[in-house]
């Protein structure tokens, strides 16, 4: 006879305990806002544009939008006329840039659900041709290569884009909202080409003025100027990396400059076995243990956006912190324990919570840490985590917040 027969309870499916997921990129929305507040006000009386563009550096576009702008900026921005698009599927309305385009952008849909459009000069016919096609005047921003030397018209060039801009505008076929460049070396605030960049910017401003443009709004500043250079913000900052609690300078951590980390990368320990000494690990057997030891297997490698070459880095399991030993594979990662009686206290740590990078709290891993594991910078640490990492969201509502102001 079947126990449910017989009439024993049997515990359900749903009565189950809940589980931590495998692996997730925990992101929280309270860091978010926070950081937005601190930022907005570096920039007072400067406007705050959150820059969302590449999935919000891999937090989230959508979600990571709709905090920022409830926490104060005023504007977003994007890369891709793609990506500014999803935003406006999503029902999010605030004014949004998108910047980065080729032949193929699609200029129509953009003039078509009122998103900016950044313009270094080869793209004003096609914008036109859009506002036409759509009966709409396109609002577009005027880029200056004032030293990056990457999108932006020319300095020789600006003169005779102005006066194309202005002969559409006359025409009702576009405004130009905003003029715009983008800074080179601001996080090394010791270098001379900021100072020389914003001389430059001063200098187009004043060429705009004097031909009768006037924009709604001039911007300069990324997060590193917004931080350290007030003399660029003018009208409006466009901050990236800092809303999302990481800081752009090789010498100040997050803390330093008031923000918090919003993501964290967390899996649990997959397998644990005890090995002998000499034992070698992963592909190339580049590493061997010292002695007798336990090794824990980390369920994350490259595929998931752990760069492969950071052998070394750090990973976090219960409040001790153990650097990835051998090489990163595609799907995992080997950490050496130690002994496990010495590591555990005798306990197997299979299940166990492991924080590759998180806020720092207690001194566990951050970003920065795995930047240097890396030879990169904690942009690429936080943006590359692929989508097969499922990011949970927490402190969504902002009155979790818990009355914090700036």
């Amino acid at each position: 006879m079947s126990p449910a027969a017989s009439g024993e309870s049997q515990p359900s499916a749903d009565a189950a305990p809940a589980r931590a997921e495998e692996r997730s990129a925990v992101i929280d929305l309270a860091a978010v806002r926070h950081n937005v507040r601190r930022l907005a006000a570096v920039a007072s009386p400067a406007k705050v544009m959150a820059v969302v563009k590449a999935d919000a550096y891999g937090h989230g576009a959508i979600p990571v939008a709709r905090a920022a702008l409830s926490a104060g900026a005023s504007w977003l921005g994007v890369a891709h006329i793609s990506e500014a698009l999803a935003l406006r599927a999503a029902g999010i309305d605030a004014p949004l840039l998108a910047w980065l385009h080729t032949p193929d952008s699609n200029f129509a849909a953009a003039v078509a659900a009122g998103i900016d459009i950044g313009c270094s000069g080869w793209e004003l016919g096609r914008i036109v041709a859009a506002a036409r096609e759509q009966e709409r005047p396109a609002r577009v921003h005027l880029k200056v290569d004032t030293g990056l030397g990457r999108n932006g018209v020319t300095l020789a060039a600006w003169d005779s884009l102005l006066g194309e801009a202005l002969e559409y505008q006359d025409q009702g076929l576009l405004r130009v909202v905003g003029i715009f460049s983008h800074l080179a070396v601001a996080d090394e605030p010791e270098r001379p080409e900021t100072d020389a960049q914003l001389a430059v910017f001063r200098d187009i401003l004043a060429m705009a003025q004097d031909a009768g443009v006037d924009p709604e709004v001039r911007h300069l500043a990324n997060t590193p100027a917004t931080l350290s250079r007030p003399d660029t913000h003018f009208d409006l900052v466009r901050v990236g990396l800092g809303i999302y609690g990481l800081s752009p300078f090789e010498d100040q951590g997050a803390e330093d400059v008031g923000l918090r980390p919003a993501m964290t990368l967390r899996t649990v320990v997959a397998h644990c076995k005890d090995v002998p000494a000499g034992q070698g690990v992963s592909y190339g057997l580049n590493y061997r243990t010292a002695g007798p030891s336990t090794l824990g297997l980390i369920p994350l490698g490259y595929a998931d956006g752990v760069p492969r070459i950071a052998t070394g880095g750090p990973v976090r399991v219960a409040e001790r912190t153990y650097p990835v030993v051998g090489r990163i594979a595609m799907d995992q990662m080997v950490i050496d324990l130690g002994p496990l009686e010495v590591s555990a206290g005798g306990t197997s740590l299979l299940g166990e919570e492991a924080v590759l990078f998180g806020d720092g709290a207690d001194g566990g891993p951050t970003a920065e840490d795995w930047a240097r594991a890396a030879g990169t910078n904690n942009y690429e640490i936080v943006t590359r985590i692929s989508t097969r990492v499922p990011r949970r969201y927490i402190n969504e509502a902002p009155d979790s917040d818990g009355g914090e102001s700036l």
